[in-house]
């Protein structure tokens, strides 16, 4: 059994004391842990040195200073394993939602959206604000914090932007660009700034930062422009005036023509018709402010946009125009039945330019009708 002196005693800690380890506490552990194996291991005529050197190494993976920092995390956050766990998880199991979302959206599965749903809700809510909070405690200087926060901030923005975007909510757009912003005007400087000066990780960040604006740019063509989102709000409001116009002259021409129908079928004739007029109107009083639309409408700035039809149109009223419907189908010949899978009842996620043409067709048919029978 080796006999350390306590020349050997100073040394260990002396050198424990180089390698980092501030805390007396822990100093004294390690000293005493180190010195047991020796004492153990090494023979009476063995070179200590070397043995030293050998055995501290076990201790750590890069740098002794590890095993102090873990100390802290576990003496200031007890919870520390605890959420490193819970965030491996989380990433874990978001990303495979997300990656089965994508497959049976792909696939055209049922269950693809509630997959995404709750796979961007587990990374933004769990697994991001984990991540930040977890690597933030690693780091030591501000900077490092505020890079890593912006970082987490910009990623949760743009999660939440997608998932606002596919859920058909407000703010989509906004969330996403908030997201590109902070990651292109903060995130992105400080994080370059503070890395190329780094011989270390100079190359990394210099990549790192051209990945960033590449993905920053690839984003941004997915999103239309401030002037082309105007003119297709032109090309979808001018597409409505024209069709309002050949409807107009369906309906002269059919006021021309002397069919003799019966009053019942001329009465839900003129019911749908009717009915499909006022729905045009509520939508877009709705969404432009005005119940009608003429050709100045560009001039006016009168506009249909983007709106989605359930965020104005009440269950209530889709249900009276389709049991007028159904009422008018069951007196018609199959050839003129009007179908249902092509009006505002074909989707939950139409737009009002959608239902607005699937209206107008409805009334058109309505009125061919009337001039077949």
């Amino acid at each position: 059994m080796y006999c350390i002196s306590d020349e050997q005693i100073n040394f260990i800690l002396s050198d424990i004391s180089a390698r980092g380890i501030e805390m007396v506490g822990l100093q004294q552990d390690l000293l005493d842990h180190i010195c047991c194996i020796i004492e153990h291991n090494l023979d009476d005529d063995g070179d200590f040195e070397s043995f030293y050197v050998a055995t501290i190494k076990d201790f750590y993976k890069s740098d002794l200073k590890e095993i102090e920092e873990e100390t802290i995390n576990l003496l200031i956050h007890k919870n520390y394993y605890v959420m490193k766990k819970i965030m491996l998880v989380s990433g874990g199991i978001s990303t495979a939602l997300l990656t089965l979302g994508i497959l049976f959206k792909f696939m055209h599965w049922p269950g693809a959206m509630m997959f995404i749903f709750v796979g961007i809700l587990v990374l933004s809510f769990i697994f991001l604000p984990l991540s930040f909070v977890l690597r933030a405690k690693e780091k030591k200087e501000s900077k490092d914090k505020i890079v890593i926060a912006l970082g987490a901030i910009a990623a949760m923005c743009l999660s939440l932007g997608v998932l606002f975007k596919i859920m058909h909510w407000p703010f989509a757009n906004l969330l996403c660009m908030i997201s590109l912003l902070i990651m292109v005007f903060l995130f992105l400087p400080i994080y370059y700034l503070s890395g190329i000066r780094n011989p270390e990780t100079k190359v990394n960040t210099m990549v790192s930062s051209m990945l960033i604006v590449v993905g920053s740019t690839l984003i941004l063509t997915l999103i239309r422009s401030p002037q082309g989102t105007k003119n297709r709000y032109i090309e979808i409001t001018s597409a409505y005036v024209r069709n309002e116009q050949i409807l107009e002259n369906e309906k002269k021409i059919t006021a021309l023509t002397k069919n003799s129908i019966s009053d019942d079928f001329s009465k839900s004739s003129n019911e749908i018709y009717a009915l499909c007029g006022e729905l045009k109107a509520y939508l877009l009083k709705k969404e432009t402010g005005l119940d009608k639309i003429g050709t100045d409408f560009e001039a006016k700035n009168t506009l249909i946009g983007d709106s989605y039809t359930s965020d104005f149109l009440s269950p209530h009223q889709s249900a009276m125009l389709k049991g007028k419907i159904e009422d008018y189908n069951s007196k018609v010949a199959a050839s003129q039945k009007i179908p249902l899978d092509n009006s505002i009842f074909g989707k939950n996620s139409q737009r009002i330019e959608e239902s607005l043409s699937n209206l107008t067709q409805i009334q058109m048919l309505v009125l061919q009708n009337q001039r077949l029978n």
